[in-house]
């Protein structure tokens, strides 16, 4: 069953209600029984100074007794004789009066109601025993509306009282519900919209309260959701890429290791008859086109690869060596200058290798001919890291990255030139998060900068 928020509140709220009215009422009712034993206490103090009195109270006349009682009581008087006689303060006598009558003025009591003309009258009876009028019965008649207004005077307050407190605590509970309903509401429909992928945050309520930390807490998880979303389709398009190029790179592959041999052994037989320089040259650049054909062969596969020393200078010479002929072929002037000669760590040589020759050959490109390249390979001990890491830094001449591709320039299929794929510079974060590090760029004044950072004892690979 379906609880709302809004029954929730109200439902304590009516119960309280409840009570409170009823607490009310009883006291309502203990104000009017104790009107009554008030109006009953005069009663029964006017039958004691009669019944005890000597005074004559017969016949009745002007300033007579019973006419001075009433104007001290408020109630009327009939006085019947032994013998049959009547003296009354009331100008119409009574259609009938009670049977009962009492003895005692202790235990008088206001009987029922009766009527004389056209009033109503509460009406009691008492034996009187001393004085002139022993054995007259004196009633004693009080006025239903007097009666009524008393008992109004003495609950009012309370009803009052109840009935206000239950209407602002209804006003209250429903204005409260309404308000927090609203809220609630709201929060509900930015969960649905994060569920149907908008990850947009939603402002935080101007009431600092448990919704307000809610909501706090909803555009932190929609932040995070956002983040592994695109986690999730970089990796997806990383993984979906390595299927379907796997195979026909691996064809490649097997084409380029045989086009390699067959140069090698032409050299091998030809060495001593002919100048087979230019034949190394092919050679390097069958072994850096290889290479690049492995990165579709490496490219969102999973595990933690090879773990073995290797020395990041002699990494980044080879890579050097790979791409110098196509730096004097463009004439880009290649600078490599490093002060880490003992520089290594725990990686995959082949993983590392591709990522310094992905970013290296991103640099050659982007300088473009007349170009300058300088790359630099230094320790540092940053505050922030217990261990010392190896930065290298792969400085270009180039324009640098187009804007609109430049805050994306880390994720696959994204680059700015026209022949690009778009996976080089993807690969490379692959690479530097898998051992443990990172990778950025910058933009300086008329360079451009990539920075990777390596901890020399990285146990993540």
């Amino acid at each position: 069953m379906r609880w709302r928020i809004r029954s929730q509140l109200l439902l304590p709220l009516l119960l309280l209600l409840l009570g409170v009215l009823g607490l009310s009422v009883w006291m309502a009712f203990a104000a009017a029984q104790h009107a009554r034993g008030q109006i009953e206490t005069r009663v029964r103090d006017v039958a004691q100074i009669v019944g005890e009195g000597t005074f004559p109270l017969a016949p009745l006349e002007r300033n007579h007794v019973l006419l001075w009682i009433k104007q001290l009581s408020g109630a009327d008087y009939l006085l019947v004789k032994q013998d049959g006689k009547r003296a009354s303060t009331l100008e119409t006598e009574p259609e009938r009066l009670p049977d009962e009558i009492g003895d005692d003025w202790r235990t008088l009591r206001l009987g029922p109601p009766i009527r004389a003309g056209s009033a109503m009258y509460l009406c009691s009876g008492i034996h009187l025993r001393k004085g002139g009028s022993a054995g007259d019965v004196l009633y004693i008649l009080y006025p239903e509306s007097l009666w009524k207004d008393a008992l109004w005077q003495a609950i009012w307050p309370f009803l009052i009282l109840g009935g206000s407190m239950g209407a602002a605590s209804v006003a209250l509970a429903v204005g409260l519900g309404q308000g927090l309903s609203r809220r609630i509401r709201e929060v509900e429909r930015r969960t649905r919209s994060i569920a149907g992928g908008d990850f947009s945050p939603m402002p935080l309520p101007a009431r600092n309260d448990e919704i307000r930390d809610l909501v706090r807490s909803i555009n932190e998880m929609a932040e995070r959701l956002a983040q592994f979303q695109e986690t999730t389709r970089r990796s997806e398009r990383l993984r979906l890429l390595g299927q379907v190029g796997g195979g026909l790179a691996h064809q490649l592959r097997n084409g380029l290791t045989g086009v390699r041999l067959a140069v090698q052994l032409f050299v091998r037989e030809c060495a001593e008859q002919t100048d087979t320089s230019a034949l190394e040259v092919a050679l390097r650049q069958l072994k850096l086109l290889e290479t690049n054909l492995k990165r579709f062969l490496d490219l969102g596969r999973d595990g933690d690869g090879r773990r073995e020393p290797c020395s990041v200078p002699a990494l980044v010479q080879e890579a050097i060596e790979l791409l110098r002929p196509q730096c004097q072929h463009a004439n880009i002037d290649l600078r490599w200058k490093c002060s880490a000669d003992e520089c290594s760590l725990l990686g995959d040589a082949g993983r590392l290798g591709q990522m310094i020759l992905n970013v290296l050959g991103n640099a050659v490109e982007a300088a473009g001919p007349g170009g300058v390249v300088e790359v630099t390979l230094r320790q540092e001990a940053p505050l922030s890291s217990p261990a010392p890491v190896v930065v290298l830094e792969v400085r270009d001449s180039g324009p640098g990255p187009n804007p609109e591709v430049a805050e994306r320039l880390f994720e696959p299929f994204v680059t700015g030139k026209p022949e690009g794929v778009g996976l080089g510079l993807a690969v490379a974060r692959q690479v530097a998060e898998a051992h443990g590090g990172t990778i950025r760029w910058s933009r300086e004044v008329g360079s451009t900068c990539f920075r990777i950072e390596l901890p020399l004892q990285s146990d993540s690979l």
